[in-house]
């Protein structure tokens, strides 16, 4: 009986875990169709009669974001929703730029493990693990250095030079999400009542609207 339970137990844990991560590919491809009105779990595929060379092919990526903004980066995001011809594979990428002391505030990224390259500068990177340890893991990469945040835990990196820095991110979905922190907590709409906040912070309630008028 014991033996029974322990396959069974197993088996679950065996079907959790491959329902964990993006669906795999049934077929060569499958195009999203984003002007396709029915709603799936993911972008239903473009008639692949009707696919081109164009479906596959993401421009730019070696164009530099514009980083004249208060944290000092940007992101380009290379999804399903910039390269169609992603959808269904469970990857994605995006290439994150640094003014000099910029930093890529904390996020999340809810469906995908991040694993990031650094191209060109002196970045420092860190994660926080879950509760109740809320331990933070850190380390400065520098050019060629290669780091993996796991999927869901809050992140970050900031740039240490006083120059440019660029990374490139590589992410195990075609649609990652991101939940910048401050930005979901301060900038919540309708706010986040500040009372609530407050008590969370443990702060007076008054600094938290000052915080949220920033947003």
């Amino acid at each position: 009986m014991m033996s029974r339970f322990l396959i069974l137990s197993l088996l679950l844990a065996t079907c959790a875990i491959a329902f964990a991560s993006d669906p795999s590919p049934l077929q060569d491809f499958c195009v999203a169709d984003p002007k396709n009105s029915v709603l799936v779990n993911g972008v239903v595929c473009k008639d692949p009669k009707l696919v081109k060379a164009d479906d596959f092919l993401f421009r730019g990526l070696n164009m530099m974001g514009n980083t004249s903004n208060d944290v000092g980066s940007n992101v380009t995001p290379v999804t399903v929703a910039e390269l169609p011809g992603l959808n269904t594979f469970g990857i994605s990428m995006a290439r994150i730029d640094f003014a000099p002391m910029g930093i890529n505030p904390p996020h999340t990224h809810p469906r995908a493990t991040e694993i990031l390259t650094v191209i060109e500068g002196r970045i420092l990177v860190g994660f926080v693990t879950s509760n109740p340890e809320n331990r933070l893991i850190t380390k400065i990469l520098e050019k060629g250095d290669v780091f993996v945040f796991p999927q869901g835990l809050i992140h970050f990196q900031k740039n240490l030079e006083n120059k440019y820095a660029v990374a490139i991110a590589g992410l195990s979905s075609q649609n990652p999400g991101v939940i910048t922190i401050a930005n979901a907590v301060f900038g919540s709409n309708p706010d986040i009542p500040g009372d609530i906040l407050a008590k969370a912070f443990q702060v007076d309630v008054k600094f938290v609207y000052q915080i949220q008028s920033k947003f």
